[in-house]
Formats: C-alpha cells, sequence, structure tokens
C-alpha cells in the first residue's frame, strides 16, 4: 500500500557550501574523518549499505582514519554523516576532499571532531546521556551556528478571550485503523496478489524520468527509474533491501531495510497492529485544506512511526519515519494524493518523498492489479567484477 521510493542521498546530497567560517564546521561533522575503506571489499564512501564484509564490524575496523565515531556500527557512519550533512546544509566536500576523504588537511574536519565531543558531553553532563542536543539544536541547515532569535514576519494574532472550542474527541487506535482498513477496501485489498505501477518520478531539477514499482505479496518490491545513465533500482527481496549505485548493487543499511520492509507490505493497512507494540492517537493540524488526525506507532528502542490520516474519509494522507544515526533521526515524509479505485481498492497515484536535503514525487499514469510477476525480478544482482578480474559463476 504505502508506496515511497528509496533514492539514497550518500555523498551528493544537495545543500548550500558556503562560508568558511570555523564554527562553520560543526560540522558536516560528524564527517568524522572517515571515509576510504579499509576493507578492499567493503563499499567506498559515497556508496551506501553494507556487505558481509562490513556488516558486523564498527566503523573504525570498516574505515579508514575514523576517530570520533570508530565505536559505532559502521552501516551507521554514512547514514550519520547524513544527518550532519542535513543539519548544516553542506556537501561532503566542506569537511572532506572529494577522493581523499581519510585525509586531514581540511580545517572543518579537525572542527567538526571537536564540536561533536562537545556535544557528547553536553548531552552526558546534562542529559543523563540522552541525545537531547544535536548538530540541528544550533545549526537549523545552516553552516553558520544561529546564535539571533528571528524577528517575527507579523503581528501575533491571539485568539479572542471566549471563543475557544472544545477539542474534538479523537478515535481510538483501533478505530482509525478499523476506518483506514475500510476506507482502502480491506477485502477488496485481501484479494491483490500484486500490484504494477508505471508513471513519472518529477524532481532533482530535471526532466521527468519514467518510473515502474512493482510489489508482490506479501512483501516484495521494486522500483525501477530509468536515467540518462541507465536504470536506478531500489528494492526489498523479502528480507533485505538493495539498491544500485555507482558501485553497482549493494544491500541498504540497516535502518534503509527496516523503511523498505514497510514500503514491500502490500498489505500494510491491515497489519499495522501486528508491526507495532504500541500505539497512540494526538492532534494533527492540518494538511493542505484537510482536517488529520495523527497516529503514533512505535516499538521499543526504535524510532516512532508517524501516520496522519484524513478526518473525514479515513485515508492515510502522510506518513513520517526516521533512521536512527550515531547523532540523531534523519526524517523522511511521504505525502499521498490522488486516490482512485483500482478492483475495489482505493490506491494513492501520486506520492511526494520529502527529505532534509530535497524532495520529489512520482505521478503514477496507470495501476494494474493480480498480474504476473516472477520472484527474480526482486533478487539483487551479483556486484560487478573488478576490472580485470572474471565474474564469479
Amino acid at each position: 500500500m504505502l508506496g515511497a521510493c528509496w533514492f539514497n542521498g550518500g555523498c551528493e546530497m544537495s545543500g548550500r557550501q558556503s562560508g568558511t567560517r570555523l564554527g562553520v564546521a560543526l560540522a558536516a561533522a560528524v564527517l568524522v574523518g572517515t571515509a576510504l575503506m579499509a576493507d578492499a571489499q567493503a563499499p567506498v564512501h559515497g556508496g551506501q549499505g553494507t556487505t558481509p564484509a562490513t556488516a558486523s564490524k564498527t566503523a573504525g575496523e570498516a574505515f579508514k582514519n575514523v576517530r570520533v565515531l570508530k565505536n559505532v556500527p559502521a552501516d551507521q557512519l554514512l547514514p550519520t554523516m547524513q544527518f550532519v550533512a542535513a543539519s548544516l546544509g553542506v556537501e561532503c566536500t566542506f569537511c572532506h576532499i572529494q577522493g581523499a576523504f581519510d585525509k586531514d588537511d581540511r580545517k572543518e574536519k579537525q572542527t567538526a571532531r571537536r564540536m561533536m565531543q562537545m556535544m557528547a558531553a553536553i548531552n552526558k553532563d546534562n542529559f543523563d546521556g540522552d541525545r537531547d542536543v544535536t548538530c540541528y539544536s544550533c545549526h537549523r541547515g545552516s553552516p553558520a551556528p544561529l546564535t539571533i532569535p528571528v524577528i517575527a514576519a507579523e503581528e501575533p494574532r491571539p485568539a479572542p478571550e471566549g471563543t475557544a472550542a472544545a477539542a474534538p474527541a479523537l478515535p481510538s487506535p483501533d478505530q482509525l485503523l478499523e476506518r483506514w482498513a475500510q476506507a482502502v477496501g480491506a477485502e477488496a485489498l485481501k484479494k491483490v496478489t500484486s500490484r504494477v505501477q508505471k508513471g513519472q518520478l518529477i524532481g532533482f531539477g530535471g526532466r521527468p524520468a519514467p518510473i515502474e514499482v512493482v510489489a508482490k505479496a506479501p512483501d516484495k518490491r521494486v522500483s525501477v527509474m530509468q536515467t540518462p545513465r541507465g536504470e536506478s533500482i531500489t528494492a526489498f527481496d523479502g528480507s533485505r533491501g538493495w539498491l544500485t549505485g555507482r558501485e553497482g548493487p549493494h544491500p541498504m543499511t540497516a535502518a534503509e531495510s527496516e523503511a523498505a520492509k514497510l514500503d514491500a507490505d502490500l498489505y500494510f493497512p491491515l497489519h499495522v497492529k501486528q508491526l507495532f507494540t504500541g500505539l497512540s492517537v494526538r492532534p494533527s493540524e492540518k494538511i493542505g485544506d484537510r482536517d488529520a488526525v495523527l497516529l503514533i506507532a512505535a516499538n521499543e528502542g526504535k524510532p516512532p512511526v508517524k501516520l496522519t490520516f484524513d478526518a473525514q474519509t479515513g485515508l492515510l494522507l502522510r506518513e513520517q519515519r526516521y533512521a536512527d544515526t550515531a547523532l540523531g533521526y534523519n526524517p523522511t515524509q511521504i505525502d499521498y494524493a490522488d486516490y482512485r479505485d483500482v478492483d475495489g481498492v482505493k490506491v494513492p497515484f501520486r506520492w511526494t518523498l520529502a527529505r532534509a536535503n530535497g524532495r520529489f514525487t512520482i505521478q503514477v499514469g496507470s495501476t494494474e492489479q493480480n498480474v504476473p510477476v516472477d520472484d527474480a525480478k526482486f533478487v539483487m544482482p551479483a556486484p560487478p567484477s573488478p576490472a580485470g578480474q572474471p565474474t564469479p559463476k
């Protein structure tokens, strides 16, 4: 049901790369110094995901010259760098030298390490070690920390006395989920074995790109976007996620796979209570011109997933989820719209995926259900062999 396409920023995330002030460095932080993998079989900086060679290693074991984050899991390092880049609104080369990420030549990189240590000390000394202060706490998307309050754009308009209306009663989680199931057409959805959607991806400042999204019950999904440089593939094979990049196909990080698993669940509207141990309903601001209700779904020790529903139709309007990194949460937001009836199931024909570093929209042109789909479509191909070496058989 949920149909986000997963695209990675890697070290190519967009951002403002301005300013050279030392404080600016808080740096891009985390950038900790890594980046060329010590293990020749592991992905180089810029590629996301893990290989069997790095899955159980720490960042200090898998990457060269990691000093501050050396004890975090290796597959958390690059998402952590993405968190810093998004917090400061910069790119990797703000702290690193392109092609030589392990070098310490840039002053901003040195400052980044000190700022990370300072942040850890603040949390330890003042917040019982909880991660209450992050890079974003001070930077808010700017290389230079924000130190001056923002001037109000207009005069505040308090509500007249005696006009406050009583807040409407909120439904229980069970009531909200039951209404969602009815809105999407639960009985018809249970009969769906596959879904093939074709359309265009709009974003990244370029021309719309053709895209096909294929899902197969219960939990397989692949999206294939056609680009001038070839196919860009993102998939979940039922147990793990994978994608293609400059180094060829490679597994997703653990956090990316968790998100991909949710998107791949064709019956997600019917499975929420089984997937999460904690469910709570909260008031929500409007989304566009629609009144909304928020459901927070959580599991112990994991970031929450926020599902916002149209108060009138019961359909899902927005999903917000978070990837945990060593320094903070990387947010992703997916807005669903243009619902249409397909074989008795309400299916969104448009969804917009937004992250701190940008957004894109997928507009579906056609949707077919219950068509034959070969399982081989979801299997990750073998990575290309290094130049001069035979392809494994």
